[in-house]
């Protein structure tokens, strides 16, 4: 015997060095780790369920999803579709998956009838029609269902690869401390014509048939409004408009409140939208 061979012999009859829990076998292969110790044999009360090793490589939202895969990826042409090869395929899967779930499978089994019976139509000699046309392929709804559904396949896709709030962005916040003052909302253009509408209609409604010509002058219209707003603090817009003199009364006076609000001599303000809208003069430090 060698020194090698006594050397080994030796080694095996050692007891293992303090510390080291690792037993000494060669001859087999630990199955796993268990807390970093290695585990020669399985535990007789360990219990794997049947479907824990199944891997599931495509998943497909309903039949019109398998049967584009199928056709797309053997390259088919979809408006001539090999329907042979196709529901061969298609049953092999439905097969699997009727196995497993049979709730599942009643959907795409509707689809795996329509195929069927599209093949047996095919095989068929086809009918003449009444007017003598060439007869419509048994392919032709479910080609039209195919390029529906891809379309709308394809548009999904592209609304998924858009940005999304929350997802792939926030929207900035910012916190503005609120003036303590109150401070009225500003006076639009729509607010303006609105209130100006309803002016013009109300003195359509006194209308007089007499034809005179009267010179009208925007300064001294302007100069009747600062007048009329002295000592009063609010005016409501619709006062400063004499409607019983007739549209061009109001229009020279309309115009003059534009002017002086221009050269800011009034202010018009609203407490609120669709509020009345008040004139005053406009405030002007000592």
């Amino acid at each position: 015997m060698s020194a090698d061979t006594h050397a080994a012999a030796d080694a095996a009859e050692l007891p293992p060095a303090p510390g080291e829990s690792t037993p000494l076998i060669v001859d087999e292969v630990a199955r796993a780790r268990l807390y970093g110790e290695p585990l020669f044999k399985l535990p007789q009360d360990l219990y794997i369920p049947p479907d824990a090793l199944e891997i599931f490589l495509e998943a497909f939202e309903g039949p019109l999803d398998l049967l584009l895969y199928l056709i797309r990826k053997q390259n088919f042409n979809v408006l001539d579709i090999p329907m042979a090869s196709v529901t061969r395929q298609y049953l092999d899967y439905v097969e699997q998956i009727r196995r497993r779930n049979l709730e599942l499978a009643a959907e795409y089994l509707l689809m795996a009838a329509m195929l069927i019976e599209i093949k047996s139509r095919m095989l068929l000699p086809p009918k003449k029609t009444d007017d003598g046309s060439e007869p419509e392929d048994p392919r032709a709804e479910l080609v039209r269902r195919l390029l529906e559904y891809e379309r709308m396949k394809l548009a999904a896709a592209r609304l998924d690869a858009l940005p999304v709030l929350g997802r792939d962005f926030l929207r900035a916040q910012i916190s503005i401390e609120q003036s303590l003052q109150p401070r009225f909302p500003d006076v639009e253009i729509a607010d303006l014509r609105a209130a100006w509408a309803d002016i013009v209609r109300r003195a359509k409604l006194n209308q007089h048939h007499k034809i005179t010509r009267e010179q009208l002058s925007v300064r001294e219209y302007m100069s009747q409004v600062l007048r009329r707003l002295q000592g009063r603090r609010f005016v409501e817009f619709h006062e400063l408009f004499e409607t019983g003199r007739g549209v061009p009364v109001l229009v020279v006076t309309f115009i003059a409140m534009l002017e002086l609000s221009r050269e800011h001599l009034i202010e018009l303000t609203q407490a609120e939208a669709f509020a009345p809208i008040y004139v005053r003069l406009a405030y002007t430090p000592n």
